[in-house]
Formats: C-alpha cells, structure tokens, sequence
C-alpha cells in the first residue's frame, strides 16, 4: 500500500497575486499529505488566486494515474483555508475513486454449478462425430444506463468487463465501447442506413 505519493511534480503559481515561500511550503506538503494508494498522483497544480483583496481562491488539479483528473476550487477569506478545504474537497474525490473501484472487484456469491455426468460410448470416441448445437451457457441481466463516453470508458476501467453497453448521452443511441487488443477502446453504435 502507498502511503504517500513519492516525487510529485507539484506546480504552485499565483495569479493577482505572488507566491510567497511560506504559502508555497504549505500548499506543497498538504499536497504530498495525500496519504491514499488509488488512485496514485502523477502532477499537481496549485494555482492560487486573491480577487478584491478579501476573496482568497486556491485551485487544485491532480493529473492521476489511469487517466483521472480531480480538481477542486474552494473560496474563503484566508488563503491557508483555502488551501485546507481544497485538500479536504480533493480527499473526499480520490475516497470517491477508490470506493468505486473496490465496490466493482468484490467477488459476488458464486455458487459452484453441478454437470450431470455423462459416459459416451467407445465408437463415439474413435472417430465419429455428431454435430454439437451451440448451447448458450451463460445468461446475465445487464443495466443500460445514460452515459456520455468519458463516463462508459472511466467505469470500464474500473472493472474487469471488456466491454460495456449503454445509452449514449450525447446522441440517445445504444452503444457498446469495447477495449481493443492494442489498450485503446472501439465504439459501436448502430447506423440508420
């Protein structure tokens, strides 16, 4: 298990207003205070903002791995509380990312299935052959929900499925992504030629 996220290339800028070394400290080891193993931090961005004198604005984005971006912007009147509550808004997220991945690993109650025993015969074993009819073995009820393709592709890579069908958002077509051979994905959607 991770316990801290090792050499992350964090970015702390100001706009409106400058960085001084004490703020830059802070935000840096409230970032590298982010004591979780999922999802694990590539880059940080700090971008801290002062708008109207009283209006003190802190920004975080993480670059993580898999592919997941996680910002969070928290007002206050305080730039250290601001960068407090942004690091507590961006905790809250990764719990978010990691609870879902550990809730689509369970194993579900499987229960072993029983095969009647069958004996074939000595002819049929030395060289006849009877045509098999296909049999369908297994059957599962599956949710087709409205997503856009960001959300299909984040959910797949949260689970073990190779493919996901769903009711695509942006056009409310039935679509299946699927992942490809080479680590990218594919997308079927039905054509009305």
């Amino acid at each position: 298990m991770q316990t801290s996220n090792v050499n992350v290339a964090i970015n702390v800028t100001g706009r409106h207003v400058s960085v001084t070394a004490a703020i830059r400290d802070y935000a840096y080891k409230k970032v590298e205070g982010l004591h979780l193993d999922y999802p694990k931090i590539i880059e940080a961005k700090v971008i801290l903002d002062v708008e109207n004198h009283h209006r003190h604005i802190a920004e975080i984005v993480l670059f993580c791995a898999n592919h997941i971006t996680i910002e969070a912007t928290s007002v206050t009147e305080d730039m250290y509380a601001s960068i407090d509550e942004t690091i507590s808004k961006i905790a809250r997220r990764m719990r978010k990312y990691k609870t879902r991945l550990l809730k689509s690993h369970r194993p579900r109650n499987q229960k072993i299935k029983a095969l009647e025993e069958q004996v074939f015969s000595a002819d049929l074993a030395a060289g006849e052959t009877e045509e098999v009819e296909p049999l369908i073995v297994h059957k599962e009820n599956y949710p087709i929900r409205p997503m856009f393709n960001d959300e299909a592709i984040m959910e797949m890579e949260l689970s073990e499925r190779s493919f996901i069908v769903f009711q695509n958002a942006a056009n409310d077509k039935l679509s299946i992504i699927f992942r490809r051979r080479d680590g990218d994905y594919g997308i079927i959607e039905p054509s009305t030629d």
